[in-house]
C-alpha cells in the first residue's frame, strides 16, 4: 500500500497489485464467488482537476503504485463485463485511526509529538487529503457489500472535506498542547512531478447507492487516534 517503495521497485506493485489481482479474479470466477470486493485508492485520481473528484474523474497515475491499481481497476471492470463476475470496487481516501501503520503521515507526526525531541520532520506541507476515520470507512464497506446497486461499479469512501499535511500538525499539536519546531525533509517528499497536491471526495454516489454517510469529524477521530498512541 505505500507509495514510496513504488518508486523503487515498480516490479513489486506489478506483481502484487495487477497479478495478484489477476489471481483473486480468476479464482473467484472459478470457484462463483458471489460477490467480490477489489479495494482501489483515491491516488488513481491524481491531483484534482476539479474538486470535489466523483467517480467520473480523469484517472491519472502520478506514481508506479497508482499506475497498478488502476491497471487492476479495469481488469476487474474487464471480469465483470466479460465473465459476468459480481465486482464492486471501492476508492477509499485517506483513512486513519487508531492501529494505523507507523509510514502514515497521521502516525508519524502523532509518534514525533510525543517523542522527546525538539522537531516534526515531515516532507511536503501543503498538499491537502481527505482523511475519513476507520470506522467511517470500514462502515462504507459494509454498506456497499450490503447493496444489490453497487455491482459493476466503483465507489468512492470519503468525508467530502480536506485537509493539508501543516493543518494536521497543527491540530495534533492543540490536542497534545505542545509546540515544536518543523523541519521539512527532502528525502521525505515525492519527486515533484509525483506529488498529488489535492484530493477531496465527491461522496454523493455511495449515499445514493446506500445508506452510508460520515458520523465522525477530524478532530474527534484525531482524538481518539491520539489517545490510541499514547497508550500504545
Amino acid at each position: 500500500i505505500g507509495i514510496p517503495y513504488s518508486y523503487i521497485s515498480p516490479l513489486a506493485y506489478i506483481r502484487t497489485n495487477i497479478e495478484g489481482t489477476y489471481n483473486v479474479l480468476e479464482s473467484s470466477k472459478n470457484n462463483n464467488i458471489n460477490q467480490l470486493i477489489i479495494t482501489s485508492t483515491s491516488e488513481t485520481y491524481g491531483t484534482a482537476e476539479s474538486v470535489p473528484i466523483n467517480e467520473k474523474h480523469r484517472l491519472f497515475a502520478q506514481s508506479p503504485y497508482a499506475s497498478t491499481k488502476i491497471a487492476a481497476d479495469q481488469l476487474s471492470l474487464s471480469y465483470f463485463s466479460s465473465f459476468n463476475l459480481p465486482v464492486k470496487i471501492i476508492r477509499p481516501f485517506n483513512t486513519y485511526g487508531p492501529r494505523q501503520s507507523s509510514r502514515a503521515i497521521i502516525p508519524t507526526i502523532i509518534s514525533q509529538c510525543l517523542n522527546n525531541s525538539n522537531e516534526i520532520n515531515v516532507g511536503n506541507l501543503e498538499p491537502t487529503r481527505d482523511f475519513t476515520f476507520v470506522n467511517d470507512i470500514c462502515r462504507g464497506f459494509i454498506d456497499v457489500y450490503n447493496s444489490e446497486k453497487c455491482f459493476g461499479e466503483i465507489v468512492n469512501i470519503g468525508s467530502g472535506n480536506e485537509i493539508s499535511v501543516m493543518n494536521i500538525i497543527n491540530s495534533i499539536s492543540k490536542i497534545l498542547n505542545i509546540k515544536k519546531q518543523i523541519k521539512t525533509e527532502d528525502i521525505r517528499k515525492r519527486p515533484k512531478s509525483s506529488e498529488v497536491d489535492r484530493l477531496v471526495c465527491d461522496n454523493n454516489k455511495i449515499k445514493k447507492l446506500t445508506t452510508w454517510t460520515p458520523k465522525v469529524k477530524f478532530d474527534d477521530g484525531l482524538s481518539q487516534t491520539i489517545e490510541w498512541f499514547k497508550k500504545n
